[in-house]
């Protein structure tokens, strides 16, 4: 919690709103150019936009696994990108940010895109009653989700470990193994692809003319339309704040807009000049604003933290037609870094994080010391004086007693980052992403060390003229792999 008071405080609600895909440089305040985000904006206005802030992983699962444990995902085996149909990766013997803010009095609620597994074995999920292990094991009191992500079956909302508008004409059947007889594919039916067509992948069954990853039978009236994901969503989690106004809450909204397939509703169409990606961000920022309309309606805003970060770093091309390589004109996703979602480079990590906490947090400041995502969890224990079981959060610190944060790349390179370099342990891998993304890896045989100083843009390797550097990172890899 970048920039917060370090007394304790009159209990603070706490609101966490985590998008998916976005970049560093995809927020108007963080420079974007061609799409406007005005809710966003305000936000760091009124509170702390901080400069070098960092997931712990340059993907989706690892990186929210980090941010709702405190333990660096590389610690437990699972926790890569997860299919629709994982068991949960987060066991309810693990102790979560949530258990520990419920250990203090809050209400707790997880609203959006979940990507963690449901279950206590993969595949083998009942979709047609109730879960026998969800978020209620770990620590959330409410949870309205997505199980994975919207370009992954099931595409169905959970609630309470129950698919929402369940339609038992329809009964719901998942597998990543192969398709159900008779069940058309986008790769063998394109003519039924008709709302976004896949550019590479995403071409197993169809829901709602979009072609998926896996493969999924039924669903009936249970199934979700993408363009009305962010308004039901957003609905849900400002349901949340009302009915829990009265006492301390937190609140974990993870939305899902600019995640791929990118289908934002009507009325965002044509908000920005980058297509579909940029009206994606447009919703983003308009979820944003409706729970900040919501805490200032209710009086709340004043004793509330407000986090907004992002899981990973950005990508364009990821697997469908919608033109955000073609539209993306001078907008840099990325900002000044290099690389993206996926990559061992600074774009993969480097993520907006804005905090608000009004007589807290100062109104329109910056912050530009580093802090990592998984930090969250010791840091608002400390504020909050929770005392937490002795094998919990294992990695996470206090993020003023930071000397460096660690990240994962897609195969799990790692890479230290302290406020003087970056470095990258050795890798076999591409130099470039395989399966469609044009993005650079990072991916070198050999170490690589950049200056932050004279070369934050990661563009010439000063390894060889450093190895006393380099062999602290090193032992600084070892000790943390």
């Amino acid at each position: 919690m970048a920039g917060c008071a370090t007394e304790r405080s009159q209990t603070p609600n706490i609101v966490f709103i985590l998008a998916d895909d976005l970049g560093y440089g995809d927020l108007g305040c963080y420079g974007a150019i061609g799409v406007e985000t005005p809710n966003v904006d305000a936000l760091a206005s009124q509170g702390v936009r901080c400069t070098d802030a960092h997931a712990v992983a340059s993907t989706s699962t690892p990186s929210r696994y980090a941010l709702l444990t405190g333990q660096y995902p590389w610690r437990k085996a699972g926790t890569d990108v997860a299919a629709g149909n994982a068991k949960m990766i987060i066991s309810p013997d693990q102790f979560t940010i949530a258990d520990m803010l419920k250990s203090r009095g809050y209400s707790t609620a997880a609203v959006g895109k979940w990507h963690l597994g449901l279950g206590s074995e993969t595949g083998k999920q009942d979709w047609n009653g109730t879960l026998d292990e969800d978020l209620s094991d770990i620590g959330f009191d409410y949870h309205y989700i997505m199980a994975a992500t919207s370009d992954r079956v099931p595409c169905v909302f959970i609630e309470d470990g129950k698919v929402v508008n369940h339609d038992p004409d329809h009964p719901i059947e998942v597998s990543y193994k192969a398709n159900f007889v008779g069940e058309p594919t986008g790769r063998d039916n394109p003519e039924l692809v008709y709302n976004l067509r896949s550019s590479h992948g995403h071409d197993m069954s169809i829901v709602n003319g979009i072609g998926r990853i896996g493969y999924m039978k039924g669903g009936g009236r249970a199934l979700w339309k993408d363009e009305t994901i962010a308004d039901s969503l957003t609905a849900h989690a400002v349901k949340f704040i009302e009915e829990n106004a009265s006492k301390p809450f937190f609140l974990y909204f993870a939305t899902n807009d600019v995640h791929v397939p990118r289908f934002p509703a009507e009325r965002f169409r044509g908000a920005s000049a980058m297509g579909l990606r940029g009206d994606a961000i447009a919703q983003f920022d308009w979820s944003v604003g409706e729970i900040l309309k919501t805490l200032e309606r209710l009086g709340l805003e004043k004793n509330t933290i407000v986090v907004l970060t992002s899981d990973n770093g950005p990508v364009l091309d990821d697997g469908y037609q919608d033109q955000a390589e073609e539209l993306v004109g001078d907008h840099r996703p990325s900002g000044p870094w290099r690389g993206g979602k996926y990559s061992a480079y600074e774009g993969g990590t480097m993520v907006p994080m804005i905090i608000r906490w009004p007589g807290h947090v100062e109104a329109g400041s910056e912050e530009g010391r580093i802090i990592s995502q998984i930090d969250g969890f010791r840091t608002l224990a400390d504020l909050l004086g929770a005392e937490i079981p002795s094998d919990a959060a294992p990695d996470s610190r206090n993020y003023k007693d930071a000397e460096y944060v660690m990240e994962m790349s897609n195969d799990h390179t790692l890479s230290v980052r302290d406020k003087d370099w970056k470095y990258i342990s050795p890798s076999n891998g591409p130099e470039m992403i395989q399966w469609g993304p044009k993005i650079e890896t990072g991916y070198r045989p050999y170490d690589q060390l950049f200056s932050r100083q004279t070369d934050p843009g990661e563009t010439v390797n000063v390894a060889a003229k450093n190895p006393e550097t380099v062999a602290r990172f090193k032992q600084i890899v070892d000790k943390e792999r």
